[in-house]
């Protein structure tokens, strides 16, 4: 499979042990027609997806949603964090299941500027308290700024929801559905699982779930996920980081043309779910945590104008 990559005519593989690419797959109509493993290794290694974990918690907000867990999106997290009534900030009050999902809390958060992408959450000793602690910079719902600490919420709000913590549920629910090979997926210091990072998983399994949304939430004749949640949480709502592309509910989506868009997880150093629905096609990318995290989002673009 050639790409044109820089105006050369490359193979894929040679650019992808130029940019120093761990693993990569590519399915089209759920077969495959393309792997790349930097060595034996990454064939069964398990990844540290970073923020590609946002996707997956998304999913399963959705699958407690579909079950009658949650009620409702707009239900204000007042009603699971009781503590925001005492706030002086009463705007905070009225943040919704929804705010969190689009990371339009409004809180000072700037993961993407001062604290360089590692929200200082994971310095406290209750990371819940922290993001509700922290002050509002915006109205809840007027803009979206990217928040782990969002993501985090949503977590929190799941283990208080199903009785159980993140990790069970989607096990129950979901991973052992995908049949999953092996995970980790690490916790707060209260037993919480991270929302918004902490989850390892092979590449494999990863393209599972990009399989899954593809095909509209349903793996093996089962629907695992409602589809009207795909196409919910995959819709382009706020354009903060035009580098990136518009942030949905906890996915990414950007477009080759005005015919064409995409949407994919992505995490930092270039972990990447890509979903192309006009051409039932799954891009599922590994790298060194290290590298710049938009290197691999350029060659998703180059694979895709390539394959036009």
């Amino acid at each position: 499979m050639n790409i044109l990559w820089k105006d050369k005519k490359q193979n894929l593989t040679d650019v992808f042990r130029k940019e120093k690419i761990h693993s990569c797959l590519i399915s089209r109509n759920n077969n495959f027609i393309f792997e790349y493993f930097k060595n034996k290794k990454q064939q069964s290694n398990m990844h540290k997806i970073n923020s590609c974990t946002k996707s997956i918690a998304s999913s399963l907000i959705g699958i407690a949603y579909d079950k009658g867990l949650i009620s409702s999106l707009s239900t204000p997290i007042v009603e699971y964090f009781p503590i925001l009534v005492k706030d002086s900030d009463h705007r905070k009050s009225t943040i919704t299941i929804d705010h969190l999902l689009t990371m339009s809390a409004g809180f000072n958060w700037p993961e993407m500027g001062e604290w360089g992408g590692w929200p200082q959450m994971i310095h406290s000793s209750n990371w819940v308290n922290y993001v509700l602690e922290r002050p509002l910079a915006h109205a809840p719902g007027e803009h979206m700024n990217y928040n782990s600490g969002c993501s985090h919420l949503l977590m929190a709000i799941l283990q208080k929801t199903t009785g159980t913590n993140a990790q069970e549920f989607a096990n129950d629910n979901l991973f052992s559905k995908l049949k999953f090979s092996d995970y980790i997926w690490h916790k707060d210091p209260q037993g919480i699982n991270i929302g918004g990072f902490g989850i390892h998983l092979t590449i494999q399994d990863m393209h599972k779930m990009g399989q899954l949304f593809l095909n509209n939430g349903r793996w093996d004749g089962k629907q695992l996920i409602n589809g009207d949640w795909v196409e919910l949480t995959t819709q382009p709502v706020f354009l903060t980081y035009k580098h990136f592309g518009h942030y949905c509910r906890h996915w990414w989506s950007s477009a080759t043309s005005e015919d064409e868009r995409f949407y994919f997880a992505m995490g930092m150093g270039g972990q990447y779910i890509c979903v192309i629905p006009s051409r039932e096609m799954v891009i599922t990318i590994t790298c060194d945590t290290k590298g710049d995290t938009l290197i691999p989002l350029h060659i998703i673009e180059c694979i895709l104008k390539s394959d036009e």
